[in-house]
């Protein structure tokens, strides 16, 4: 096996283990307040950190939050983000 052809094993070894790790570890830690109350803390002008899409372990980005959108119930479900890639609609989670 060539230098090249280890690196790309562990570049894929590496990219399986942050998913994995990502999708499942993580999700344990986090809290759903939201199954218990509502919406706690999320206000207009409000900057935060959000993990790329495409779940790249070193790209993480500052978000500011434009705009809330309240359901009939008046939880806010849904908000309107700006970054550096644009402004887009996302669920609050």
């Amino acid at each position: 096996m060539n230098r090249l052809s280890q690196w790309q094993l562990v570049q894929r070894m590496n990219q399986h283990f942050w998913r994995k790790w990502s999708s499942e570890y993580l999700n344990r830690l986090q809290q759903r307040p939201k199954w218990c109350k509502g919406n706690v803390g999320f206000k207009e002008d409000l900057v935060l950190v959000k993990p790329s899409e495409n779940s790249d372990t070193l790209k993480w980005h500052l978000a500011h939050i434009l705009k809330l959108h309240p359901d009939k119930d008046n939880l806010v479900r849904v908000v309107t983000l700006k970054d550096n890639q644009g402004v887009y609609k996302r669920p609050v989670t």
